[in-house]
């Protein structure tokens, strides 16, 4: 098992499908489940679709797209995979039915990780009989392009299960990060929260239009995030003194602004006033053509950074 050759993918949907695509393009065997009906046509689609990025990051290191196998139950799927992806609707009753399925037929020593954004681990982990090789495996979408994974364990977790994990998806291009505590939403979807609820705030008291906040993002901090994090680029910030030079400096400027933070409601009007905004900012693109515009950036910045980030 200890390069995860065989890999199984539970539930087809968008997230499922981007998983699929990147573990084929390392060369893996990938096995598919999702009863929906039409889902191996759309999962083939996908990965066709993903292809030439993959191709372009660097990330397709054998195999081919169509190479992937499709099942007919879960229990099928997993019976010969090491690492199993679990990317099924976020609806607890639908989890613990699935992990029923599978616990039974799993190999020895096989983790499963659950792709869930909003449903705590232990949560899910009451839907297994012995959760030790269950783990929280979080991505970012797409999983193919965003490399960061969430990983989180507890104390009913088996030693070594979260470093076997780190293993694998360092093996298939991602970068992991450790969730120590059970927190809603995670690490990463909090702060893209807290960021999300003072754009809409700015928004709502007219400070500026929705184009001018996403703006502010992309072409201000957001670039210097996606060199550094925000406590790392403060250290910088500092100068000489770094971290502690800085908080000495701005510490009152920073509990002015934190004390003047907004805290909107994402209801009826202020949904439709987003819609309004976003509208104008797309000036009429089609959805795939802003999904496509923006993988081309990320693709063009993990090119860019990729080799100054392996030195």
């Amino acid at each position: 098992m200890s390069d995860f050759q065989n890999v199984a993918v539970l539930g087809a949907g968008v997230i499922g499908a981007s998983w699929t695509a990147l573990f084929l393009a390392s060369g893996r065997n990938v096995a598919v489940f999702d009863p929906a009906e039409g889902m191996e046509t759309f999962v083939r689609d996908y990965v066709k679709t993903a292809w030439p990025t993959l191709t372009e990051l660097g990330l397709v290191k054998a195999g081919a797209p169509g190479e992937l196998s499709f099942h007919a139950t879960a229990a099928e799927a997993v019976k010969s995979a090491d690492f199993i992806q679990e990317s099924v609707p976020e609806r607890i009753k639908i989890k613990h039915a699935l992990y029923a399925e599978i616990e039974p037929v799993l190999k020895t020593g096989a983790i499963v990780a659950s792709s869930a954004s909003g449903l705590p681990l232990s949560e899910m982990q009451a839907g297994w009989k012995n959760p030790s090789h269950f783990i929280l495996g979080h991505p970012f979408n797409p999983p193919h392009l965003i490399p960061l994974v969430e990983l989180m364990g507890n104390d009913q977790t088996a030693t070594g299960v979260l470093e076997h994990a780190e293993k694998f998806y360092d093996l298939v291009g991602k970068v992991t990060i450790r969730v120590n505590r059970e927190v809603p939403g995670h690490v990463a979807n909090r702060l893209q929260a807290a960021l999300w609820r003072e754009a809409i705030h700015l928004v709502q008291i007219g400070a500026a239009s929705v184009k001018d906040v996403d703006t502010a993002v992309w072409a201000g901090p957001g670039l210097r995030w996606a060199a550094m994090g925000p406590t790392m680029l403060f250290n910088l910030g500092g100068g000489p003194g770094g971290l502690e030079s800085f908080c000495e400096k701005y510490t009152e400027s920073f509990h002015r602004w934190w004390d003047d933070l907004g805290n909107p409601r994402l209801d009826a009007e202020t949904a439709a006033l987003l819609v309004e905004g976003v509208n104008e900012e797309s000036q009429g693109s089609s959805q795939a053509d802003l999904s496509n515009a923006r993988d081309a950036l990320i693709t063009a910045m993990l090119k860019t950074t990729a080799s100054l980030r392996r030195a």
